[in-house]
């Protein structure tokens, strides 16, 4: 849930209508290189082959100049209709404002992890966060054995982006009154979690606090902390032009955009239990699906060289993410088809009637890390990944700032 620096950057939206005359200006993109993608979906699986080749194509974007009082009237009233992360209570913005004054006080805060040095030759890598509002579900569902796999993933899943290896674990969970069996549950998915990653749960904090939590319910909040050699960090000045971004897939919405997700459930009518459109589970198993823990198979990846960034996908979507890895004057352009996005996205953007621009803002649509990688380990890692993880050629590193779809 680390907030972003940068601002979003949405690539131009083409409004057209049949029967309005409009004044249109073309502007063709020549900075925008394109993976060679296959006619179908543009999509590059490790089960399809690799993508080894390469090669520029130029964009046209359309903007219209002008609409008639009508449309602007049909499209206002359309908008008002449409949800936003900001209606459901979360302002990105007015996080990533706080971000850049706390910044102004201790200079190097903002990356995904913090890295304090050792006398020798590593540094200490830290992470801390929550689950946010998907804990309001856990209420709801019952389901609580999982939730703690998330509140370790938030936390190790940052600080592997910078090439570490999380060493131990803390944890802190508050409650109104205590139970013991559902606090068990909690923590008991909290040592399932550090299992998966690879670390010591060394600790923890329980506190009992009357009054201050709604009757049954409770938060959580963790600590994490890793360790790299200083000549093995993974901080992204290299990044050129032409640098390959190679996605790993979520499980689903993960622990972001939860606020969102309650917002679009009330207005479905639908409830947990109801079937997940278009999906096999009930929508309270889609949501609550534990977030990936990509540790084990980021580090096997970082051993075997080329990866130059790696950008974790949470609060903040591709739009913010990715660009915190990038030196300055650079981001990505990606293929809008070229991953497979989960059922559950689906349904929340067409229940909530939510924006493209604002399920990548908000969601992880379906992956939870990119990659950044030069272009002959791309052709390695994606061929060494046939039979065993699935993982997606998303796009490209072209010049200009911010986050292009194509």
């Amino acid at each position: 849930m680390s907030t972003s620096y940068g601002a979003s950057k949405e690539i131009l939206q083409c409004i057209t209508t049949a029967v309005i005359p409009r004044r249109e200006l073309c502007v063709k993109d020549s900075n925008v290189s394109m993976l060679k993608s296959s006619r179908l979906s543009q999509k590059f699986l490790v089960s399809s082959g690799v993508c080894t080749k390469f090669h520029c194509r130029s964009r046209k974007t359309t903007i219209v100049l002008s609409m008639s009082c009508s449309s602007r009237d049909e499209k206002a009233e359309d908008n008002a209709d449409r949800l936003t992360y900001k209606d459901a209570g979360v302002d990105i913005d007015a996080g990533s404002d706080l971000v850049r004054r706390i910044a102004k006080m201790a200079p190097g805060i903002g990356g995904f992890g913090g890295l304090y040095p050792l006398a020798g030759d590593s540094y200490l890598v830290a992470g801390t966060d929550g689950v946010g509002t998907k804990l309001k579900l856990a209420f709801e569902t019952g389901i609580h054995e999982t939730i703690g796999i998330d509140l370790v993933a938030m936390s190790v899943n940052d600080i592997v982006t910078s090439g570490a290896k999380p060493l131990f674990f803390l944890d802190y969970f508050a409650t109104s009154h205590l139970d013991v069996d559902l606090a068990e549950k909690v923590i008991k998915g909290i040592v399932d979690g550090c299992q998966q990653s690879d670390c010591t749960l060394l600790g923890g904090e329980t506190a009992e606090m009357p009054d201050f939590y709604a009757h049954g319910e409770y938060d959580i909040s963790g600590f994490a902390v890793g360790i790299v050699k200083k000549d093995s960090v993974i901080d992204g000045k290299n990044i050129t032009v032409g640098d390959i971004l190679i996605g790993l897939p979520s499980s689903g919405v993960h622990s972001n955009g939860f606020s969102l997700v309650r917002r679009v459930l009330n207005r479905s009518g639908l409830s947990l239990k109801d079937q997940l459109p278009g999906g096999l589970v009930t929508l309270g198993e889609a949501l609550m699906v534990p977030t990936v823990i990509y540790v084990k198979q980021v580090l096997d990846l970082v051993s075997k060289g080329g990866i130059k960034g790696i950008a974790h996908i949470t609060g903040g979507g591709f739009t913010d993410n990715i660009p915190r890895v990038f030196p300055r004057g650079l981001g990505a352009a990606i293929y809008k088809d070229s991953w497979v996005v989960p059922p559950v996205f689906n349904w929340i953007q067409e229940a909530g009637r939510i924006d493209d621009a604002e399920m990548r803002r908000t969601f992880n649509m379906g992956i939870g890390m990119v990659l950044v990688v030069d272009k002959e380990a791309a052709t390695r890692i994606l061929e060494d990944g046939q039979g065993t993880n699935s993982m997606y050629c998303l796009g490209e590193v072209v010049s200009g700032e911010g986050v292009s779809y194509h």
